[in-house]
Formats: C-alpha cells, sequence, structure tokens
C-alpha cells in the first residue's frame, strides 16, 4: 500500500506567526514533524505543503520535500488535496493520504503505522487516532476534542463538550464511572475520499463546533478511530513552545 503523508504549513498563524520556523531544541518545528515522518517504512512519502516562501525555502535546506501550494485552503485537508491532485498529475499514484499537521513535532512512528494498518480493512474510508483522557482538567478543556465511537471503533460524533453525558452523576466523579477518550488531530483517507471531502461544502455542525471532521460524519463517510498511548504535543503558541521545549529536555535526560 502505497502512502503519502502530507504535512500542511502556514506561516501567517493567528496565534503564532511563522510557528513553522520557531525553533525547537536548536531545530524548526517543521524539520522536526518532517524527521519523524520520515522514519515511518520505505512505502511511505512526505511532502511539506505551504503558501509560503520561507517554510519552502527553509524545508529544502535541511534536504526536505516541499510543495507552494495556494493561500486560499480554508484548512490543511485542502491543502492535502492540492498536493495529491498535483502529484497524480505526474504521474504519482496513492492508496493512502495521511495530514499530520506541521505543528505536531513529537508524531510518531508508531502513530503512522496504526492508521496505515486500518485501511487492511477495505471498506475504511478514513482512519483517525484517540488516547485515554485521564484527568477532569483534559476532560473538560473545550480544547481537547472527545470522540465517542460504536463498538467497532467507527466515530459516532466529535464534541468540544465531554460526551457521553452522565446523568445523575457528578461531573467530577465522570472518569470514575467511564471512559472518555481525546481525539488526536492526524487523519489518513483513502486518495479518492480525499478528492471527495475537499469538495464538501461546511456543514451546520462543523460551524457549531468548529470541528471539520464533522462535515465529513454528516455526508456519510465513516471515519475509523485507532487507539494511541501518546497524546502529542501540538504547538499552536509561545506558551506551547515552552511546553514542547520541557517535554524535549526530560525526554533527552531519560535517555
Amino acid at each position: 500500500m502505497r502512502t503519502l503523508v502530507v504535512i500542511p504549513a502556514r506561516y501567517a498563524s493567528t496565534r503564532f506567526p511563522g510557528k513553522p520556523l520557531a525553533l525547537l531544541g536548536g531545530k524548526p518545528i517543521i524539520q522536526w514533524v518532517w524527521e519523524h515522518v520520515n522514519q515511518a517504512a520505505e512505502s511511505t512519502d512526505a511532502m511539506v505543503a505551504t503558501d509560503d516562501e520561507r517554510i519552502l525555502q527553509a524545508v529544502r535546506q535541511f534536504g526536505g520535500q516541499c510543495m507552494l501550494t495556494a493561500d486560499t485552503h480554508r484548512s490543511g485537508t485542502d491543502r492535502c488535496g492540492e498536493v495529491l491532485r498535483s502529484l497524480e498529475a505526474q504521474g504519482q499514484q496513492y492508496d493512502v493520504v495521511i495530514n499530520v499537521q506541521g505543528d505536531e513535532p513529537f508524531v510518531e512512528v508508531g502513530q503512522i503505522k496504526a492508521l496505515v494498518d486500518c485501511f487492511a480493512v477495505p471498506d475504511t474510508q478514513i482512519a483517525t487516532l484517540k488516547t485515554v483522557i485521564r484527568s477532569a482538567q483534559e476532560l473538560n478543556s473545550p480544547n481537547n476534542v472527545k470522540v465517542i465511537c460504536s463498538p467497532s471503533g467507527r466515530a459516532v460524533y466529535f464534541s468540544r463538550q465531554p460526551i457521553p453525558y452522565l446523568r445523575g452523576i457528578d461531573p467530577e466523579q465522570w472518569l470514575q464511572h467511564q471512559s472518555y477518550f481525546k481525539h488526536v488531530g492526524i487523519y489518513a483517507f483513502r486518495a479518492q475520499v480525499l478528492k471527495e471531502v475537499t469538495c464538501l461544502s461546511p456543514s451546520p455542525l462543523e460551524m457549531s463546533e468548529s470541528l471539520e471532521q464533522l462535515r465529513w460524519l454528516e455526508n456519510g463517510y465513516a471515519i475509523q478511530v485507532a487507539e494511541t498511548t501518546k497524546a502529542n504535543i501540538g504547538i499552536d503558541t509561545p506558551e506551547d513552545l515552552m511546553a514542547a521545549e520541557q517535554f524535549l529536555l526530560e525526554t533527552q535526560s531519560k535517555k
């Protein structure tokens, strides 16, 4: 199964302009993502997708592959779709496309493998990841997207609110009565499905929760959810970068 990992990287972040080029442990964040992605299997190709020349040059400088894409995309998924279409026009063919955001410096090979493994089932259209929530603070934060799944592992719903709601139980006690899962925002698509979902218009549930994956569910696409033991540290703000630096130091001190 031939797999393409696309790493969308946008310079003009509202909360952290120039984020992909910010230094983490002496290297740009985008380089960390690239290096981790490229530890995957030989059948996996990778491409950074950006709308900014500064990121393009930085990626080329450390030896990565990068493609300039339009600056009008609404999401990283749309940017992935442009890369896929461009490579197909050049004669390249892929079975699965994985979207790893350019602010995920600690993405792991095992997570990429878990997504690819979902497509061993022929009817898998889209795959993503979840991890167990272990604290009330994590459960109640709207920045942590929660997911509930069917017994077969298909996503039923994603929400910024804790789901399911436990009637008659103090919310502070919910984790003692129910397993809750945080969504880890890495996606994989069958190539044809990626081209289809990038043509969909925003949906009511998506606009209510500001969660793109609800658009796919509302339009009838099935999302398979694999479990990972790692909750990646994404970087959205300069404060997140400081936390990532601390995590990196702690990780390196254990080696």
